[in-house]
């Protein structure tokens, strides 16, 4: 669906690039993280990709197509939900999504379902300037899908959430990926990207480090070992670690098991996306 060769590119007066030849793909209905920091370059390839901005250096196709080569038609195939909202404040958000659906020449959903969906069915008559910003945030996830695009561009898609909204959103756009839309999420939330993305790409300082799925990376990356906490007969919390391999025939792990106290909990020593995106840029995930 997506298809990304050297792309590089550089403000205009600006002295150094901001992206230094990033290649990647997106396969359609596959959810593909862009994480990083700040300042790392995700907006930029983001707003490269839906076609804001232009003079980029290599090749971008989407749909077949390089980016540069679409006309305003692009829009008709693309949904963007932008991290800062952006609506009109003295409609309503049904009179909102009414306006914006009008923009397509395409069949589109209706309104009202796409409120309910994201959970703003009883607040379609008020005027989004009476909103608050995670109110804003699920408009703006509504706004995106309207139009039920093949390609959907989410940029930080839960910031601002409470987890009930935030979870209700990812609920969305798992439901979104098992219909076949390609969804490309920028986000610097490493909990976001392991529960919705297929995979991932690590960006800092205009440069992918890495690129898989999630299980993979933390497979690779974390300790293959098994941490029991466990109570002893005098009620003080112990802790062991036993290697993963040949576990099943460890006469030190079967002998914990059957004489513990008390198990309290095991756990394998997976590692997560925070500790992996470390060590491989050595740079942390700041906002």
């Amino acid at each position: 669906m997506i298809t990304v060769k050297n792309l590089t590119y550089t403000y205009p007066g600006a002295a150094a690039e901001t992206l230094h030849g990033l290649n990647f793909e997106i396969d359609a209905g596959e959810i593909f993280g862009f994480l990083g920091p700040s300042g790392a370059g995700k907006s930029t390839t983001q707003n490269i990709l839906i076609g804001l901005l232009k003079n980029y250096g290599g090749s971008i196709q989407v749909m077949g197509r390089e980016v540069s080569a679409w006309g305003p038609d692009y829009y008709e195939h693309l949904g963007v939900s932008f991290e800062m909202p952006n609506h009109y404040l003295k409609l309503t958000a049904l009179e909102n999504l009414q306006h914006f659906r009008s923009l397509y020449s395409g069949p589109t959903l209706q309104p009202q379902a796409v409120l309910e969906r994201v959970g703003l069915k009883a607040d379609a008559d008020k005027k989004v300037g009476e909103f608050s910003k995670g109110m804003k945030i699920r408009l703006n996830v509504a706004r995106s899908i309207i139009h039920n695009p093949q390609v959907l561009f989410l940029d930080e898609p839960t910031n601002g959430l409470d987890p009930v909204n935030a979870r209700n959103i990812k609920d969305l756009v798992l439901e979104l990926r098992s219909r076949g839309t390609t969804v490309f999420v920028t986000t610097h939330d490493m909990m976001v990207a392991d529960e919705l993305c297929d995979r991932v790409a690590f960006i800092t300082a205009g440069n992918i480090s890495v690129i898989d799925a999630p299980a993979t990376l933390k497979k690779r990356y974390g300790r293959r070992a098994l941490r029991v906490e466990y109570m002893n007969s005098a009620q003080d919390i112990q802790y062991q670690e036993f290697p993963l391999d040949g576990l099943g025939g460890n006469a030190d792990f079967i002998n914990l098991l059957n004489t513990a106290h008390r198990l309290e909990t095991i756990h394998s020593q997976e590692t997560t996306l925070d500790n992996i995106f470390i060590e491989v840029t050595g740079e942390e995930l700041t906002v």
